[in-house]
């Protein structure tokens, strides 16, 4: 667990978004463009420039020259679970993976929703999917090494480029699963 000594990271000026925001404002985008109902993705985020270095024949699939930022480098297909969290407490990057971005779906209920649900798994899940005030939203969370950490909220119902609602607290349970998957070795 890094310090609790160590300077916590500047929260994200939204008029001049930093390298962080903007490769997750890049990755919610692309999974966007692939509609709804998708399972989970999962992206590895490495600097531009370290790509351009080692990999010189990708220069021009990347975006732009933007060598202070980051590349999302999408992983293969996760394994379903029911357990998300705990399917990230067991991953780990390798160093040069500065950080991680995961797109997932969810359904959003008002608290009341919650009560008086079935016992049954199947049939609790039945009767949420049913609740009139049911949401479907698409979370992405995404965080760096250094601590940094943002998501990004789009609701089904608001599918436009620009009703993407961005912050640091929308998922932090999420984003903190994450971050977990970057700690090294010695950290954990």
């Amino acid at each position: 667990m890094p310090s609790t000594d160590s300077p916590s990271p500047a929260p994200a000026d939204p008029a001049r978004p930093g390298p962080l925001l903007r490769a997750a404002v890049d990755v919610e985008k692309h999974v966007a463009r692939a509609g709804w109902d998708q399972p989970p993705r999962l992206f590895a985020l490495v600097r531009t420039s370290l790509i351009r270095d080692r990999e010189p024949s990708l220069a021009t699939q990347l975006s732009a020259p933007d060598d202070d930022g980051y590349t999302a480098v999408e992983q293969e297909r996760l394994p379903p679970t029911a357990d998300l969290e705990s399917l990230l407490g067991r991953m780990a990057w390798p160093p040069d993976v500065e950080g991680v971005a995961l797109a997932i779906e969810r359904l959003v209920v008002p608290p009341e929703a919650e009560r008086d649900l079935p016992e049954d798994r199947r049939e609790a899940t039945d009767a949420l999917m049913a609740h009139p005030a049911r949401k479907d939203v698409r979370l992405l969370a995404a965080c760096l090494r250094d601590g940094q950490r943002t998501c990004l909220l789009r609701q089904r119902d608001f599918d436009e480029d620009d009703a993407v609602a961005v912050g640091e607290d929308i998922a932090p349970g999420l984003t903190h699963a994450l971050a977990a998957t970057l700690l090294e070795d010695d950290e954990s």
